[in-house]
């Protein structure tokens, strides 16, 4: 499981078996979302972030885009 980046007490991470659309898992305590990242960031899952948590965590990952899509890139072309 891959973790991205930590910031304001939000993880962004991969899991190792995810799959396409690349997308990144947002953590915080017991709560998690997913957003999908390209071609345009959009939630597609939330389960227990307030909607103030969910609008900062669009935020980070809509200015760290480019290397999100890195990141899954080179991750995920070691496992094929």
């Amino acid at each position: 499981m891959p973790t991205l980046f930590i910031v304001f007490g939000f993880r962004f991470m991969f899991y190792s078996n995810d799959h396409t659309p690349i997308h990144v898992h947002v953590i915080k305590g017991d709560a998690e979302a997913r957003f999908q990242v390209q071609p345009d960031v959009i939630l597609l899952d939330n389960k227990g972030l307030k909607l103030s948590e969910v609008k900062l965590a669009e935020s980070l990952v809509e200015e760290n885009k480019e290397m999100i899509i890195e990141r899954w890139k080179a991750f995920f072309a070691d496992k094929k």
